[in-house]
């Protein structure tokens, strides 16, 4: 349901439309809209409402191919000119920001054969949505069931009132009589035209990384099963380093690596800012949730369909494991230094994060930004001194993002007794 706010008469609500012919939900505050699909709950655009002067761009990267809701049925025939069955039901539907559960990466062997796709059932199933009859407030709620994994998934997404912000919840419930460990990540992606070699840089709280065990379809722009300190990490071609904050430096290289986020923060982040369009886009999300990010470009290195040579995409994933490595993964590794790589839902519980989403345009005469902090009810942006910082109204922000304290120190408070059991 839509309404007119009499401060601006601009629409605001949330209402099923059409997507490039799929179903969706459009969210907006008057400020901001948000763009989710019901097939695989992909969040597909994130731009600033036109007006004003402001820059209206979708900052998601989205699919240069056609794609199709996993309950239309033709998903299967569009698979086959998509790779294996498995990947192809995944790259069917799949743009902007997609979520993993309860594997990331491939399926294993018997998953295959099961018909599970890459990623896990969630981004290749169709999902339920409810918009609420509360009219005081932009918001929707999703839920989707994932059959073989045994659990119940659902996402809320509420705006704030004229704010560039959307804030969003997520549960997952263990149907199982046993804890369940899996993976839950985040794979936002973001593309031209908004983000481009000359425009654009990452700024994110991370701190050391890894580069991908193995390489990046015999083409990776960096050195394989390497750590590095974050931003640098050292090229295959053993000819320097990599500005990770970069994107698309090297036309026909591509590349997968991890990032462990700031062990020193409470709250993380992760921004993307077109310095030409003075626009930017940023999240924001507790490391007790999501401790790890999975970097991933491509960079016209995919000759097969439907990536045909000349996709340009880099996911910034933040999640709970920092490669995508599939099932067997989550048994092999349990932590790394010292940082878990998977999260566990106890048995017939259910497990909340919550992160938050935002959109800013840059002002004049500010030229870098070096860090984000979410601090009661507004987000801060600081540049190169104490001059030059940019705040934006996020009414709750900081209570909203750490309201799953409690939750987070039991389990780091398990996480550290199952340690030193095993040593004992």
């Amino acid at each position: 349901m839509k309404r007119t706010s009499p401060q601006s008469n601009v629409d605001t609500g949330c209402e099923s439309i059409r997507w490039k012919g799929r179903e969706a939900t459009q969210l907006t505050n008057g400020v901001v809209e948000l763009i989710a699909l019901t097939g695989g709950g992909h969040l597909a655009e994130f731009r600033l409402v036109e007006q004003n002067g402001l820059p209206s761009q979708n900052v998601f990267w989205e699919a240069p191919w056609e794609t199709v809701d996993p309950a239309s049925g033709r998903s299967e025939e569009l698979s086959k000119t998509y790779g294996s069955p498995e990947t192809g039901k995944f790259l069917a539907g799949y743009t902007g920001h997609a979520l993993c559960l309860d594997y990331f990466g491939p399926p294993s062997r018997d998953e295959a054969a099961a018909g599970l796709a890459l990623h896990g059932e969630a981004a290749a199933t169709h999902w339920n949505v409810t918009c609420p009859m509360d009219i005081t407030e932009t918001a929707c709620q999703w839920n989707v069931q994932l059959p073989t994994a045994q659990l119940k998934f659902e996402r809320k997404i509420r705006m704030g009132n004229r704010e560039s912000v959307v804030y969003v919840e997520e549960s997952v419930s263990n149907e199982r009589s046993v804890d369940h460990a899996c993976h839950w990540v985040q794979h936002a992606t973001f593309g031209p035209p908004f983000l481009n070699a000359l425009e654009s840089t990452f700024v994110v709280s991370a701190q050391r990384g890894m580069t991908s065990p193995l390489g990046y379809e015999g083409r990776s722009l960096l050195a394989s099963d390497q750590e590095f300190s974050w931003p640098h990490a050292p090229r295959e071609a053993a000819d320097g380093f990599a500005d990770l904050r970069q994107p698309f430096s090297v036309k026909g290289r591509g590349f997968l690596a991890a990032a462990q986020m700031n062990i020193e923060r409470e709250v993380q982040y992760v921004l993307a800012i077109n310095w030409k369009q003075r626009l930017g886009m940023g999240y924001c999300f507790r490391r007790t949730d999501f401790p790890w990010m999975t970097i991933w470009e491509e960079n016209g290195v995919r000759q097969n369909g439907p990536w045909n040579g000349n996709a340009q995409v880099r996911g910034m994933e933040f999640g709970t494991t920092p490669f995508p490595l599939g099932r067997e993964e989550i048994l092999r590794r349990e932590h790394l230094w010292d940082t878990p790589c998977r999260c566990v839902v106890p048995a017939q519980e259910t497990r909340t994060a919550r992160y938050i989403a935002f959109l800013f345009t840059i002002p004049v005469g500010m030229h870098s930004v070096q860090n984000a902090e979410a601090k009661g009810d507004v987000i801060v942006l600081n540049g190169e001194g104490p001059d030059f910082s940019l705040s934006m109204s996020a009414h709750g922000c900081e209570d909203f993002l750490l309201a799953n304290k409690k939750q987070g120190e039991t389990e780091e408070f398990r996480d550290r007794q199952e340690k030193r059991s095993a040593c004992d």
